[in-house]
């Protein structure tokens, strides 16, 4: 398809290009934004809908500010595109996601721009707070502006920021890009207002005129004003709220209304002393029909038409593993009612929204609160229910100390089911399950399992709904299965239990998790060679199977272990086995395959693993170099 016509756009290389602009250009230039966006995404895929949500915040802040002196943090950074595109990266923007890329996200190192990096929610204001203190205490210059979400303001750390910033005092400025309040008319008239009051009265009067403004407002518009000023999602405090933190509330604003924008926003620049918090409503895929009418207004997309939104996807060959977990989840909750199932703020990337729609009052978003959601999973399973607390691996780091606190250190019963875990792709290191392995498998009584597959994803889902003896845990990747026949009446594993997946000779590889397709496909170029390696799916990290692992290194000379997890895991666990029965005092060759101690970049999920080494290829080099084979290869 062919670019937009851009004719503002092509003269801005920097957001210096800006100031030179009109008000009436600035409009322009941010139509002329939202065209780029919805091109380039339509070509990379990825998040469009909070992108197209901030393209006329975006545009205002590098218009009024001067970035990057003046640091602008984006919370999450989903909608960081158009603010790529304005900062010197339009001519890679789309390279989106992709190896060698672009990130989807906000990066220091890509760009001056990108003050702080960010991917996980709730951490912007924190991080403009310590922007705002630096400067204070002699480090970087200028304003931080923190920009976050409705949705990111249900995590808890959002208000310890705020509850800081707020007894400190210094300058600072957070935007609510608050998309998810339907009072448009109100809205409207409340902020047409408000804004008028802003460019014209003294910084210290603000406070006091928006509060009077609701009564000078026509009667029908009245109680929606109140509304937009006092809630904010999922609460009824909104402006007071804030004001008790030690916050001016300025709000709500139109936040696609670039005139109230560039007046509030130059008002704040020029007379702001403390933090301040600026109100916007934006509205999730504005400007885009599809996006604007799909359920998530475009949050996540593949590649698509412009014209007509349908998204362009690769036919599928097996059941994603995300899909499996649910609908096994579904057929165990339909025989006990006890099964209850919790997620964060993702019951569509977690498959539970199946759940959720047949049994609603067992199935719980408790937004954006991973500490929280393990707390109340362990409530849960100590009040005689079996909660399945299904987090990807990167957002269940968040609450770890809940897992070890609240969940390990009492024993109880919390089926953790982790998504997303190993190298996942397009979002790169922030989203890499890397850590679940070692930082679950470190704790006492805690059972941790990978699935090799789906059937065996089942049967681990099968097996954590009959297990009452502690906490247990599954993990299995992104992305489809393999294809292999799937189980109507899955056995329950024996915990601890590794399986035989085939004998050999000299050299025996110890699988934990999907990597057992490419041991298999290394172990056929290997026989090729006249190596014929026994293979072993461990199926556990925590407990091991001790009796396998000990056969396996007794009858050959040499074990390698691999996994999709970093350096401490499963791998780390079996040496520690072998160590303490002195095997290695007899001589075992023992090797662990394991992620690199490095953050791989975004790429497809096939280029991370040749990356990180932890392809058939790669497991076929492995063999041959801890047999020698390879050494007198070369030497020959």
């Amino acid at each position: 398809m062919t670019n937009p016509v851009t004719p503002i756009l092509d003269r801005i290389q920097s957001p210096a290009d800006m100031k030179t602009l009109s008000d009436r250009d600035l409009r322009k230039l941010a139509d002329e934004v939202r065209a780029e966006t919805i091109s380039a995404v339509s070509v990379t895929g990825g998040h469009l809908g909070a992108g197209l949500g901030v393209v006329e915040l975006t545009v205002a802040l590098h218009a009024v500010f001067d970035t990057p002196k003046d640091k602008i943090i984006w919370d999450v950074s989903h909608q960081c595109y158009p603010h790529k595109i304005l900062t010197g990266r339009r001519d890679r923007i789309r390279t989106l996601r992709m190896k060698d890329g672009l990130s989807g996200f906000t990066k220091r190192s890509e760009s001056p721009y990108d003050p702080f990096g960010a991917a996980h929610s709730s951490t912007s204001i924190s991080a403009a707070l310590g922007f705002a203190v630096a400067r204070d205490l002699g480090g970087d210059s200028g304003d931080a502006i923190a920009v976050i979400g409705d949705g990111s303001m249900s995590a808890g750390m959002a208000y310890e920021a705020m509850n800081n910033a707020g007894h400190l005092g210094k300058r600072l400025i957070v935007i609510l890009n608050d998309n998810e309040m339907s009072i448009a008319p109100p809205v409207g008239a409340m902020s047409s207002y408000l804004s008028r009051l802003y460019a014209g009265e003294p910084f210290q009067e603000l406070k006091a005129a928006a509060k009077g403004a609701v009564s000078l407002l026509p009667e029908p518009f009245r109680e929606g004003a109140r509304r937009a000023k006092d809630m904010v999602k999922h609460m009824t405090v909104g402006g007071t709220l804030f004001e008790e933190l030690g916050f001016s509330y300025l709000g709500p604003i139109d936040g696609h209304d670039m005139e109230q924008l560039l007046q509030v926003l130059r008002t704040v620049k020029d007379r702001a002393t403390g933090p301040i918090m600026i109100h916007a409503i934006t509205k999730k895929g504005k400007g885009y029909g599809p996006a604007e009418k799909a359920r998530d207004r475009g949050h996540a997309t593949g590649k698509f038409n412009v014209v007509t939104g349908e998204q362009k996807s690769a036919p599928s060959n097996a059941p994603s593993y995300t899909s499996v977990f649910a609908d096994t989840l579904l057929k165990y909750a339909a025989l006990d009612p006890k099964i209850c199932a919790v997620t964060a703020a993702m019951p569509d990337g977690t498959g539970l929204n199946k759940f959720m729609e047949r049994y609603a009052s067992r199935c719980f978003d408790v937004g954006i609160a991973e500490q929280h959601a393990v707390t109340f999973s362990a409530g849960l399973a100590a009040g005689g229910m079996k909660p399945f607390c299904a987090l990807y691996s990167t957002f269940l780091q968040r609450g770890y100390d809940q897992v070890v606190h609240d969940v390990a250190i009492q024993r109880l019963p919390v089926r953790f089911a982790i998504d997303r875990a190993g190298l996942v792709g397009a979002d790169g290191a922030t989203h890499a399950g890397a850590f679940d392995i070692a930082f679950m498998a470190n704790l006492p009584g805690m059972v941790v399992m990978a699935a090799a597959d789906e059937a065996e994803l089942v049967r681990m889902v099968a097996t954590a709904a009959a297990y009452d003896d502690g906490p247990i845990a599954f993990r299995f990747p992104r992305g489809e299965g393999v294809g292999v026949e799937m189980p109507a009446e899955p056995e329950l594993l024996e915990i601890g239990n590794g399986r035989m997946i085939r004998e050999g000779k000299r050299v025996a590889i110890l699988s934990f998790g999907t990597r057992l397709q490419e041991v298999e496909a290394a172990a056929e170029a290997l026989s090729a060679k006249g190596i014929t390696p026994t293979i072993a799916d461990a199926r556990f990290a925590k407990p091991l199977d001790r009796e396998m692992i000990l056969k396996l290194a007794a009858d050959h000379e040499a074990l390698i272990c691999i996994e999709e997890g970093a350096v401490g895991g499963f791998g780390s666990h079996v040496a520690q086995l072998l160590a303490d029965e002195g095997v290695f005092d007899r001589g075992l060759k023992f090797r662990s395959m394991v992620l690199p101690d490095t953050f791989i970049d975004q790429s497809s999920p096939r280029d991370m693993y040749d990356m990180a080494g932890l392809n058939a290829e790669d497991i076929e080099k492995k063999v041959l170099e801890v047999l020698g084979v390879a050494v007198l290869g070369k030497r020959a």
